[in-house]
């Protein structure tokens, strides 16, 4: 169990919200991790489940159906989540599809979709990335060309979580291939639309219950008004979108590494070898001893990125680093506390080799390291 005690971002208030999340997953997502990881989904039937316990887009404004919160509600369940040892994508929901569309989508568009959403009726999905291109994203080919008051959507998208099961998807389109980055724009496209198609599921290393897939755009016919706020615009919607989407995945990887970490403490405190625990070695403690040490760190900096995104100051170098370090520790702290497993540690049976395979990918989604590097040198 996560220890927030004399964390100062959060107050009473979120630490009995945080009981009730731990309540709710301890009967509705821990006794199906293992059935989801082997079929590849999480069933709709725990979305809606999310949705009556006000888990879902929990800062979505009352007026369309929502709690009305900050952002530390929704990274209380990124933290439980990740702890719990779970890729299910609905904080890709409550993080980054349900601000796009309160913030730029038309009052239509919200009184359609934002209900739905928060109550889990509707799954969500965002597609960006394309067979040929990832971080960068002015490079996208998928287009939207206008036909009368219709725009038609045709391209290709990969790597989309929450694919199979969304029913609606903000595609990454150009409106306006000659313009550069300021010919790209958001395009709402419902999935009972012609044209769309799921591929399939992919096949990953990790996060195998996050259903992720390839998405076909076939001449899809959608009316203009899908357009998620100005033609043209998509790419700065984008950009200002990132910090809140990769200080989600930094928190999810904090709470990741914490997880690794207290498993490996278990483990070694039980496992015995040559007449002593593996703790006892001072290998083990040293290593240990180190890697407390920079989880102690990383609380500390977590909860000053989440103030100052509360106070709508986390500049996007800020959040960048936020990721790069957080994700990091989390693929650190997981490979580690497997080492400290020995063999079992490879064994699908431990928590441990989950956690290390669906860690893998916290490195390179939301922007790879390297990605991460190159915003944070700009800055200096």
């Amino acid at each position: 169990m996560l220890t927030t005690e004399g964390r100062p971002v959060y107050d009473e208030d979120m630490n009995l919200f945080r009981d009730q999340v731990r309540k709710f997953f301890d009967k509705a997502l821990n006794p199906h991790l293992d059935r989801w990881e082997e079929e590849g989904v999480v069933d709709r039937e725990f979305w809606r489940a999310c949705g009556e316990a006000g888990l879902l887009c929990p800062t979505v404004s009352p007026e369309y159906g929502g709690l009305g919160l900050d952002f530390r509600y929704n990274a209380v369940i990124d933290e439980e989540l990740a702890y719990a040892g779970s890729s299910a994508g609905i904080t890709l929901q409550s993080d980054i599809v349900a601000d796009y569309i309160e913030n730029y989508g038309s009052e239509e568009q919200k009184q359609k979709w934002l209900p739905k959403m928060v109550s889990g009726e509707a799954i969500t999905a965002i597609a960006m990335t394309e067979p040929g291109t990832g971080s960068d994203l002015q490079g996208v080919r998928t287009t939207a060309k206008k036909d009368g008051n219709h725009y038609v959507v045709n391209g290709s998208k990969t790597y989309i979580t929450n694919g199979q099961n969304a029913d609606l998807v903000i595609v990454v389109a150009k409106t306006d291939p000659a313009a550069g980055s300021k010919g790209i724009s958001l395009i709402l496209v419902e999935a009972d639309r012609e044209g769309f198609k799921r591929g399939r599921n992919l096949d990953k290393v990790g996060q195998n219950s996050a259903d992720t897939s390839e998405l076909f755009f076939e001449d899809v016919r959608v009316p203009i008004t899908n357009c998620l706020g100005e033609e043209g615009r998509g790419f700065a919607y984008l950009m200002s979108q990132l910090p809140q989407e990769r200080l989600g995945i930094a928190v999810s990887g904090q709470a990741g590494a914490q997880r690794a970490f207290d498993e490996a403490v278990k483990f070694t405190k039980e496992r015995k070898a040559f007449g002593q625990t593996v703790f006892d070695f001072q290998n083990t403690r040293f290593t240990l001893g180190a890697l407390k040490a920079k989880l102690q760190a990383g609380w500390a900096h977590l909860d000053w990125c989440i103030a100052r995104h509360l106070e709508g100051k986390l500049t996007a170098a800020e959040a960048s680093a936020a990721k790069l370090f957080h994700t990091e520790l989390q693929w650190e702290a997981c490979d580690t506390a497997l080492q400290l497993h020995g063999g079992a540690g490879y064994m699908n049976e431990y928590p441990i080799a989950r956690l290390w395979r669906d860690a893998r990918v916290q490195r390179i989604y939301g922007g790879t390291s390297e990605i991460m590097k190159e915003v944070v040198a700009r800055s200096i």
